[in-house]
């Protein structure tokens, strides 16, 4: 079952999402840290983890795939959101330099569709950041964090269905050691679960990251898919 935009809010405005979202951004802050310049799209979920370059990019836009509802970005704040099917994306061919895929891939009605049409609009010097729940994690079966949703993935799965969409990974990381557990003696001790376990136990962590690159020289013609891309809904 996927997690809904409802849900999902309702986690990152909590104790336990708030911190589990700095957590996040901060190794996501490592693998990328500085898009300046940069036209990025967030697809799944992206708000909360955006932020990171929202102010640097030259383009920032988030993608709410119709089948988990609609999302829109905080007042006040700049950027684009819309919200379309994930299998028809409503963007020109090779439009995006990096693409952050995070509460989109486990939610998938059909992956590889998806990662077509983000291989499509990813420029072929780009970069695509996929993050899903780690299979062997509790974060994966949880259903009080929107990871405890949809179809979680091991490090080979993810990166054997990479491939099969016409990528390659280039690195490979984690995040997200501490228990899924809303007590605040956790919380407080978040970062020393994070250290700990990157040291002791990599294999356990709640999120599998992965980016990639298009790998060109394995690009076959595919059937054009019927119908046109429809964005249902648009906020500045």
């Amino acid at each position: 079952m996927a997690i809904d935009v409802a849900t999902a809010a309702d986690f990152y405005a909590g104790r336990q999402g708030v911190v589990t979202a700095r957590l996040v951004r901060e190794r996501l802050a490592s693998l990328w840290p500085d898009l300046s310049g940069r036209s990025l799209l967030g697809l799944g979920y992206p708000a909360p983890y955006l932020r990171l370059w929202r102010e640097s990019a030259e383009r920032c836009v988030a993608l709410t795939p119709a089948q988990i509802g609609a999302a829109r970005w905080p007042a006040g704040k700049p950027g684009l959101s819309c919200t379309a099917e994930e299998d028809t994306l409503p963007f020109p061919d090779l439009m995006f330099d990096r693409i952050l895929l995070i509460h989109g891939l486990e939610a998938a009605e059909n992956a590889r569709r998806m990662l077509r049409e983000v291989w499509r609009v990813l420029k072929d010097d780009g970069l695509l950041m996929v993050v899903v729940p780690n299979r062997r994690s509790p974060w994966a079966y949880l259903e009080a964090t929107p990871f405890g949703h949809g179809q979680p993935y091991s490090a080979r799965q993810l990166g054997g269905l990479l491939a099969a969409s016409l990528f390659r990974v280039e690195r490979r990381a984690t995040a997200l050691y501490l228990p899924p557990l809303d007590l605040r003696v956790v919380l407080r001790t978040a970062r020393l679960w994070e250290r700990a376990g990157r040291r002791l136990a990599p294999q356990f962590a709640g999120l599998t990251i992965c980016e990639a690159v298009k790998d060109c020289y394995s690009a076959v013609p595919i059937r054009k898919l019927s119908g046109r891309r429809l964005v249902l809904s648009e906020a500045a």
